[in-house]
């Protein structure tokens, strides 16, 4: 068995509601275990058979559709992959950033590096964004609602999907599945 975490984009905003007792029905329902949601933004970590994440995401995708008649999509990562996340966020390493404005943006795949560098072009004011394989990392000191570095932006920008959670919720969805 194998520990997985799937971040669901656009759960419980814009009339999208998911009660998560029915999204963890609904991953038991495809015979996954140990499952357990962290918030009410669509976070939810489960045990299934070694298999390659882009099927699951299919799976869930496909569920969501059927289960709550809308599409959201979503991300799926092995344990292992969001600990490397963590560790790799570079603005650990300036001691100047204050912890409560990280966020990072999981992408479904890793980006074109010449459409990044466009990004980089723009004026952000204060915000600051790097990017390591398939994880974009965001310094908001001015609040996550106030940057231009929202999932729309940077999924047009970079052709992925995009769906970004802060700091602290990253650190929780690891240890919860740390604990499986």
């Amino acid at each position: 068995m194998a520990t997985y975490i799937s971040i669901l984009r656009g759960i419980n905003v814009t009339g999208r509601r998911v009660k998560m007792d029915a999204l963890k029905i609904m991953y038991l329902d495809l015979k996954f275990e140990n499952v357990t949601s962290y918030i009410q933004s669509g976070n939810v970590i489960f045990e299934y058979k070694k298999t390659n994440v882009a099927l699951l995401e299919k799976q869930i995708e496909a569920a969501i559709t059927t289960t709550f008649k809308f599409d959201s999509p979503v991300i799926v990562k092995e344990i292992d992959r969001l600990q490397k996340i963590i560790n790799a966020n570079p603005f650990l390493k300036d001691k100047t950033k204050e912890l409560t404005y990280l966020h990072v943006t999981f992408l479904s795949t890793t980006p074109d590096a010449l459409l990044f560098d466009k990004i980089l072009i723009g004026d952000y004011k204060d915000d600051a964004i790097a990017l390591v394989d398939d994880a974009i990392y965001l310094y908001c000191p001015n609040g996550y609602s106030n940057s231009k570095f929202t999932n729309s932006f940077l999924e047009k920008k970079l052709k992925v999907i995009a769906t970004t959670r802060n700091w602290n919720t990253t650190l929780e969805l690891l240890a919860i599945a740390s604990l499986k």
